[in-house]
């Protein structure tokens, strides 16, 4: 059970590492945009915060599998904790196999069904991100995908790890490791959201104001 932070902000991503329950980090051309520096420098920041051995997800595009494996090249270069992500469409799974009998670890994203997540298991993903909030967007059920993969994933034995993406908020979280997510990856708000329980609040004034009294009277 993984929590990876999908965000590309580095500042946050080392406060949220410093906890020490930060696995991981996804990140997406969208988030990069928002960024606003030169993806390689920010992807060179963010893995040098982690373990050789973590997963900091670094997305291709280009039209062609040459150009994604390009841009792959590329990024494999800054370190060895890159994971490659590419979208599941025909180019990107075809780049996934390359990638992935090579070795490379790969995580396919933009999954919004079993079926495609059936083909990027066979394609030698490492991970596969299936989009919650994107789903339930269009009143679909993403938690439902996410256990349908899962039990299809361990009926099958696949090595192949379901990594749940597009959390939009922290129930979903315990949602999708109880029907079988291997990891969450969330963002900053929503990570930092975990924390909270109006009855944490109220409990821990309650013991602070009975710690203060109990102080008062033994003076």
């Amino acid at each position: 059970m993984k929590i990876f932070l999908d965000c590309s902000d580095v500042d946050l991503i080392k406060q949220s590492y410093a906890t020490g329950l930060i696995d991981g980090v996804t990140t997406n051309p969208s988030l990069m945009l928002k960024n606003g520096h030169n993806p390689l420098d920010v992807l060179k920041e963010i893995t040098s915060i982690f373990p050789w051995d973590a997963s900091i997800s670094a997305e291709v595009v280009g039209e062609t599998v040459e150009d994604m494996l390009a841009m792959a090249d590329t990024y494999l270069e800054i370190a060895p904790n890159i994971t490659i992500k590419v979208p599941c469409t025909r180019t990107g799974l075809k780049a996934c196999k390359d990638l992935s009998e090579d070795e490379v670890a790969v995580n396919v994203t933009l999954i919004f069904s079993a079926a495609q997540a059936i083909l990027a298991s066979k394609a030698g993903a490492t991970y596969v991100s299936p989009f919650v909030g994107r789903l339930n967007d269009q009143y679909w059920d993403g938690i439902s995908l996410v256990k349908e993969i899962a039990d299809v994933y361990a009926t099958h034995g696949s090595k192949t790890q379901v990594l749940a993406a597009s959390i939009r908020e922290p129930i979903q979280v315990s949602h999708c490791f109880r029907v079988g997510a291997d990891i969450c990856t969330l963002p900053w708000d929503i990570f930092n959201k975990m924390y909270d329980h109006i009855l944490t609040d109220q409990g821990m004034q309650k013991f602070d104001s009975d710690w203060s009294e109990l102080q008062s009277k033994l003076k």
